[in-house]
């Protein structure tokens, strides 16, 4: 618990912007593929957009043009700027951090922080 603290959501308007924000430790950072998940009511957890270890980004096809996210390895903290927010990217986001060695799967996340798109 801990490991990931996550920050920057809120209600914003169709069209606005907001940027989330997740802090880790230095030694989860250097090694793990880091991740923004989204859960709305009554729908699964998915995943919205990753960058590994090594830089390699990947989206969800809703957001991209929309989002970016990025690594700021010096404060070992991962972003998620999104922009043109729609009512349908309602939903409580979760940091992740992922690694997997072999058969060896280890995952950490995020409390969870809310965003709200609406009029």
């Amino acid at each position: 618990q801990g490991q990931l603290v996550e920050s920057g959501g809120g209600l914003v308007q169709p069209g606005g912007s907001l940027r989330l924000s997740c802090a880790t430790s230095r030694s989860i950072f250097s090694l793990y593929d880091m991740g923004w998940y989204r859960q709305a009511p009554g729908k699964q957890r998915e995943l919205v957009a990753s960058v590994s270890s090594s830089g390699s980004i990947n989206y969800e096809d809703s957001v991209k043009g929309r989002f970016t996210i990025s690594r700021d390895n010096g404060k070992s903290t991962v972003y998620l700027q999104m922009n043109s927010l729609k009512p349908e990217d309602t939903a409580v986001y979760y940091c992740n951090a992922h690694l997997q060695i072999s058969w060896n799967i280890k995952d950490y996340w995020g409390q969870g922080t809310q965003v709200t798109v609406s009029s």
